[in-house]
């Protein structure tokens, strides 16, 4: 409304229209209304009159409905649905539905009001900043027309006998035509604002956010695992192999070079290179195992427990592949459960047990130390459970004084390839080492 050309445009026009549909829209739900509470009451005796007021009470939903539509007259951002769908389908299904949600109420209640008080609203600020602004810019034709040429009427209540008179009037209806149009604009804003306030789902507006703000996290966590595998396969492909070469080169000067100290130096340095080399392999290990993106989890797994320092037994099987990010999550979680096992539970043995059922990814660590891990110790639990819940996933944990732990982890997912590769799934592996 603030900018030059709003008279010229449509949002005017646009707005009367939302105003004056408004009242005719009123007038019929008044109607209505009346018709079915006198007619349902009456009948209630004879049982015919309770059908009439399940409509009655249901009428807010068509009035509802009505109005959604009616908005995108003055308004850009559409109102979306409150109503869920109904779980079956028939009348039935729908009618208990309808009754068991709070949107059906309020939108009874807005029905009531509009019917009561907000049509007769629409009406008087039609006829109050258009009807009597174009009856005066009239009056000039009213006075060649009905007037003979004589005399007019303006707005019913003063008569006009004189051209000029007559011509003074038309001007000052335009004028009063130009600032209703702005009134117009400003009720009907108000209307639509009202409105979506009133049978608008708050409820709908904060799931969709929900909805987004998941959406967002899954597309992070997708690109950070992106990152990972790129700097993963640019360290092994790269760096790596020419760690391996120069390792190669050292070794072989070594061999070539006469006893002395320049046989010394090559020695140190080859395996300095080694150190560097071994270095590197638990970096990339650790940044995204290439078994993990080459068997899956199950192997991945097993690798894992292969490395623990605790003597671990694997029983995990998943019957193929899984999404990216589930697998990839799922393996950290289990590679940090065991690191926590090692650093801090001084257990005996430990237990990675599991599997995939019913659209779900269960994984279970276990080890037999003294318990009582606490979140706040710095265990890397929190970052855990932050992972976990990114992917809609849940994480339990029992570590009572004394022991035994018992981390738990679910994942809502589906498998991605049904066909088996070899080593990927039925893993079951026993480790008994001493140290």
């Amino acid at each position: 409304m603030s900018r030059p050309g709003f008279l010229l445009s449509a949002w005017p026009w646009r707005s009367v229209g939302y105003l004056l549909s408004g009242a005719v829209a009123g007038v019929v739900a008044l109607v209505g209304i009346v018709t079915l509470t006198v007619v349902g009451g009456a009948l209630t005796a004879v049982l015919v009159g309770l059908p009439l007021l399940v409509m009655l009470a249901l009428s807010g939903v068509v009035v509802a409905r009505t109005e959604r539509l009616r908005l995108r007259m003055v308004d850009a951002d559409p109102v979306p649905d409150p109503h869920r769908a109904p779980a079956a389908t028939g009348l039935w299904a729908w009618l208990t539905t309808r009754w068991r949600e709070q949107a059906t109420w309020r939108e009874l209640g807005y029905t009531l009001l509009f019917a009561g008080l907000l049509w007769p609203v629409d009406a008087l600020a039609v006829t109050v900043a258009l009807l009597f602004p174009l009856s005066m810019a009239a009056a000039p034709l009213l006075m060649a027309t009905v007037g003979d040429g004589r005399e007019a009427k303006v707005l019913k209540q003063w008569t006009v006998t004189a051209w000029p008179t007559a011509f003074g009037v038309a001007v000052l209806g335009l004028l009063l035509l130009a600032v209703g149009l702005y009134v117009l604009g400003v009720v009907a804003g108000a209307r639509a604002g009202l409105t979506r306030l009133l049978i608008a789902s708050h409820d709908s507006e904060l799931d969709a956010r929900v909805v987004e703000l998941s959406r967002s996290r899954v597309r992070l966590v997708d690109a950070f695992e992106a990152e990972r595998r790129r700097i993963e396969r640019d360290l092994h492909d790269g760096a790596q192999q020419r760690l391996v070469a120069l390792t190669m080169a050292l070794g072989l000067a070594r061999l070539d070079a006469p006893p002395g100290p320049l046989a010394d130096q090559l020695g140190r340095a080859h395996d300095e290179a080694g150190k560097a080399l071994a270095e590197l392999r638990e970096l990339v290990q650790g940044i995204h195992p290439k078994v993990l993106a080459d068997y899956g989890l199950s192997a991945a797994v097993a690798d894992a427990a292969d490395r623990s320092v605790v003597p671990v037994d694997v029983d995990l099987s998943v019957p193929g592949r899984l999404d990216q990010a589930v697998e990839a999550a799922a393996y950290f979680v289990v590679c940090e459960a065991l690191a926590n096992v090692a650093k801090h539970s001084g257990a005996g043995r430990a237990e990675v047990r599991g599997g995939h059922s019913r659209g779900r990814l269960l994984l279970e660590v276990w080890d037999d130390g003294r318990g009582g891990a606490d979140v706040s110790a710095g265990s890397g639990l929190i970052g855990l459970a932050d992972r976990v819940s990114v992917l809609d996933g849940r994480l339990s944990l029992s570590s009572p004084p004394g022991g035994p732990t018992l981390l738990r982890v679910e994942f809502p997912c589906e498998v991605t390839e049904s066909a088996e590769v070899p080593g990927t799934s039925g893993v079951t592996a026993e480790r008994d080492r001493s140290g």
